[in-house]
């Protein structure tokens, strides 16, 4: 069989019909949230189970990714393959779960045969269905539907428009979800500790900023030879200021030593108040780091001043070090 040739156009024209079909299946969706939405969303709240997703090829594919999303949002979740279910995994479920199928054609022959088993149970059955009037919609209590007109496949075959249509769903049970159980970001941390979003989530200043005998502090009427002195052995480019109470009154970065210069050479006459930059920036230790770099962008600063409750600098965070942390700003 000879192959097609399609020219740049007519690819470009594929993937916008792709992207439209799915769209208008998506849109669709939203026509379908009704009662029977919000009984899913509250037989799972009210579970003291997990809920136990299942579907055969494609749709246990997409049944995976709902499981992942819904254990990541604080809704206890597994996946469990059907055939795998008749030899035995039938065991993991449990009185209290709620089952979820998901099917385009609501007659897989796997999960037809796993009703009775379910029943026995009696598990209170949720079906992520592509025909309302299918022979699982019938055995189902509540029925999701998440039919669609067509698939992007030309033959409208192959898995498209309704594995989206399916995955769209069960995002918007998790997140229904997420937001009945007040679910926070400290909640959600918890359950991310590793990578950037993790420590975006979950690190504090405390735990990162430079203190002690590091924070390059000088006196308001240091000079500025030894107020150089202090920053070049600190290494960050800039020092606290302080009155003689120890309370922040300024900072002195790079460019106002810069800046000074501009001014007049003879600033070995200057002190550090004459060249310092009053009511710096600063953070409470007990802020999210994410918080810092977020305030770093936003005044296009390098550095941050973490101060006490009675405004004693106890520590720095510069913007390299969360870099390194990988918590560039978003």
């Amino acid at each position: 069989m000879n192959k097609k040739k399609l020219t740049e156009k007519e690819i470009i024209e594929i993937g916008k019909k792709v992207i439209n079909v799915e769209s208008a299946a998506v849109s669709q969706l939203a026509t379908r949230i009704n009662s029977s939405f919000y009984k899913a969303v509250e037989v799972i709240y009210k579970s003291t189970g997990r809920v136990v997703f299942t579907g055969m090829g494609k749709s246990g594919l997409i049944a995976r990714k709902i499981v992942a999303t819904m254990n990541s949002t604080g809704t206890a979740a597994i996946f469990m393959h059907p055939t795998d279910a008749l030899h035995g995994d039938l065991g993991m479920v449990r009185k209290d779960d709620i089952v979820i199928l998901i099917s385009k054609s609501g007659t897989t022959s796997e999960l037809l045969e796993l009703i009775p088993l379910f029943k026995r149970i009696s598990v209170t059955i949720i079906g992520m269905l592509g025909e309302e009037n299918s022979l699982l919609a019938k055995e189902c209590d509540i029925v999701l539907n998440v039919a669609v007109k067509e698939e992007a496949c030309p033959y409208d075959l192959a898995p498209t428009a309704s594995t989206t249509a399916a995955l769209v769903m069960g995002d918007a049970l998790a997140i229904a979800l997420l937001e009945k159980r007040n679910f926070s970001a400290e909640d959600f941390a918890l359950l991310h500790p590793g990578g950037s979003l993790g420590k975006r989530l979950s690190l504090r200043i405390s735990e990162i900023m430079i203190k002690g005998k590091d924070v390059p502090i000088v006196n308001e009427t240091t000079t500025v030879k030894d107020t150089i002195l202090e920053m070049t052995s600190k290494r960050l480019g800039m020092t606290c200021v302080v009155n003689k109470e120890h309370k922040l009154c300024g900072i002195i970065t790079d460019g106002d030593l810069r800046r000074a210069l501009e001014k007049t050479l003879q600033i070995h006459n200057l002190c550090a108040a004459d060249i310092m930059t009053k009511n710096p920036k600063t953070i409470n230790k007990d802020y999210l780091a994410s918080f810092a770099i977020q305030q770093m962008e936003n005044f296009n600063i390098t550095s941050l001043i973490v101060t006490d409750n009675n405004n004693i600098p106890i520590g720095i965070v510069h913007l390299h070090d969360l870099v390194k942390l990988g918590l560039q700003a978003r």
